[in-house]
């Protein structure tokens, strides 16, 4: 049952999620000093949530090769988010095409439409300027996305997309406010998460009334079982993909070695429960998160 407080007006969130918009929007060619050359003494992330912190074989880089193995997670991570925006556009897409264009809610769409257009661009050129391999998911992923960007809708569309913004926030806001941090990269996350904040409220909104539309009868029931298993199926690939194991490479670690002693590191494990804080608790309310789907959750270490 969706809380009766999640409900609210479209026309409302919309009208006031555009002056959002107008107000604060950013171009990254602008607001962000391409040129500027990294500090080869600064990590790209915070320290504490690279993979392997806090482990024996974290203990054995030196400065210089922890700073390294920030800058390819780094990559990593923005690889991925790439994949997630590109689905997300596509899957807006789709949304849109039955909306009314002279409502806001529909107006509103097709601003996060740009926003995640300049968003890729932005990561685009952030991969070009840190000159890593190209990291991502699987190819076998990939082509789910194509599956999923071509079937997908309903409660568990609005859930993946908060699953990967959600996560990504959380890590954005603790490297925009860490002052260890590369300064490109920090005024990055600090772009996307105010960006983004507007997107997440769409999102939960959305995603509340998209339950709510479900009904109460047997065949809802059914419907609900089946998006749970979806938006688990799609936070076990956010997280399992996340950290591509090629990363290891860069400082000596076959990449399942390196995948191994990550997976098995309790502070990784703290990490990632730590970035589904938020929106574990969110979706558990709308009931998205129980039965048997819970335990992809805490497979893909986002519930214990």
């Amino acid at each position: 049952m969706v809380p009766a407080g999640r409900i609210k007006d479209r026309e409302v969130t919309a009208v006031r999620l555009l002056r959002s918009a107008a107000r604060a929007s950013f171009d990254p060619d602008i607001a962000v000093d391409w040129d500027a050359p990294f500090d080869p003494t600064m990590p790209y992330m915070p320290l504490e949530r690279v993979s392997l912190y806090g482990t024996a074989a974290w203990d054995r880089l030196s400065t210089l090769q922890r700073i390294e193995l920030s800058k390819h997670e780094l990559a990593s991570l923005t690889a991925v988010g790439i994949w997630l925006e590109l689905n997300l556009m596509q899957l807006f897409m789709r949304h849109i095409y039955d909306l009314d264009p002279r409502t806001a809610h529909a107006q509103f769409a097709l601003t996060e439409v740009g926003d995640e257009t300049r968003h890729s661009i932005m990561f685009g050129r952030l991969l070009t300027k840190l000159g890593t391999p190209s990291y991502g998911v699987p190819r076998a992923v990939h082509n789910v996305g194509r599956a999923f960007k071509a079937l997908g809708g309903g409660p568990s569309m609005w859930a993946i997309f908060l699953v990967g913004e959600e996560l990504f926030d959380r890590f954005q806001r603790a490297t925009m406010d860490d002052e260890r941090v590369q300064p490109i990269v920090r005024e990055i996350s600090r772009i996307h998460v105010v960006e983004e904040a507007r997107h997440v409220r769409y999102a939960r909104e959305e995603i509340a009334r998209s339950m709510a539309g479900l009904g109460q009868e047997r065949l809802a029931a059914a419907r609900r079982g089946l998006h749970r298993f979806v938006t688990a199926f799609g936070a076990t690939a956010a997280m399992e993909f996340m950290i591509d194991p090629e990363v290891y490479r860069c400082v000596g670690l076959p990449p399942r070695t390196g995948r191994e002693i990550a997976l098995a590191n309790p502070h990784y494990r703290e990490t990632r429960l730590w970035m589904g804080e938020k929106i574990v608790p969110f979706l558990s309310e709308l009931g998205l998160v129980a039965g048997a789907a819970g335990g992809l959750w805490r497979k893909a270490g986002l519930a214990r």
